[in-house]
């Protein structure tokens, strides 16, 4: 691993008061991160064009982490649209609150990772180097005289196209709980925190972030939730009752969502019968 990482943070009026804590030092100095000098008002004109306009500003960086909140979601879908294919710098989006489908929006752009609040600095820096590490090996494989057999790009590829909701499930499963694990067990260790509290703690950060997946992927009917979690309703509604979680959110995105997608095939419809 890298000394150390620097990662700019691209803030919107709309997500500053969240965001903003996350800037600075962390994992024992290894990774900073640093406010970009402007903070986007994303209604205001050429928003939608910021990130485009920042290339050279964000090649001294390892990676530039743009938080999104369902208030800026409409505005990180067109600026990633318009931005990321002529940015050198990896973006990460540090989600924060977003449904499924938002996620899969993002995704679907070609954002290199995500990650989700709580923020984890342990975590944060173990995707990102492994990111940077990716995107050196598939640099590598491309150079002239270098060989790499199919299975090699075929991996590498697969690696670098993440599931949008790596932080719960990915084709890598296994490799993203390892580092969640080691992340969690590193942070607690160096707090001084007791094994039992930081169990707890984990804990409690997974069943979290079970629920809202499930309730995400299945548009808030927690029968359906509940069943492909192989939990009884009542067990999984006590889960949604300890955390606080509701339901009705994921069934308006989920409605908002096949709206959208119906309103798309619509029109696909008519431009082939044109």
């Amino acid at each position: 691993m890298r000394e150390r990482l620097d990662c700019a943070v691209l803030l919107t009026e709309c997500t500053v008061a969240w965001a903003e804590a996350i800037l600075g030092q962390h994992a024992g100095g290894r990774l900073h991160l640093h406010a970009l000098d402007e903070i986007v008002k994303i209604d205001a004109e050429g928003s939608t064009q910021v990130l485009s306009g920042m290339n050279m500003a964000l090649r001294r960086f390892d990676a530039c982490i743009l938080p999104v909140s369902p208030a800026s979601l409409s505005w990180a879908r067109i600026s990633l649209s318009q931005g990321l294919g002529s940015l050198h710098t990896p973006v990460i989006v540090l989600a924060h609150e977003l449904s499924t489908a938002g996620l899969y929006d993002l995704h679907q752009l070609g954002v290199a990772d995500f990650l989700r609040t709580p923020f984890c600095s342990h975590e944060a820096r173990l995707r990102i180097e492994r990111l940077l590490d990716e995107r050196r090996s598939l640099k590598t494989s491309h150079e002239p005289g270098h060989m790499v057999s199919e299975a090699g790009q075929s991996a590498a590829l697969s690696r670098g196209k993440r599931h949008p909701y790596s932080m719960v499930a990915t084709e890598d499963t296994h490799g993203d709980l390892e580092a969640y694990a080691i992340a969690a067990a590193s942070r607690s260790s160096s707090a001084s925190e007791s094994f039992q509290e930081a169990k707890r703690r984990v804990i409690e950060r997974f069943e979290r972030a079970y629920i809202n997946a499930a309730l995400g992927r299945h548009g808030g009917n927690i029968a359906m939730a509940a069943r492909a979690a192989k939990k009884h309703r009542r067990a999984f509604w006590a889960l949604m009752r300890k955390h606080e979680i509701s339901a009705e959110p994921y069934r308006l995105r989920g409605l908002e969502f096949s709206t959208r997608c119906r309103a798309i095939a619509a029109e696909r419809a008519q431009t082939g019968h044109a």
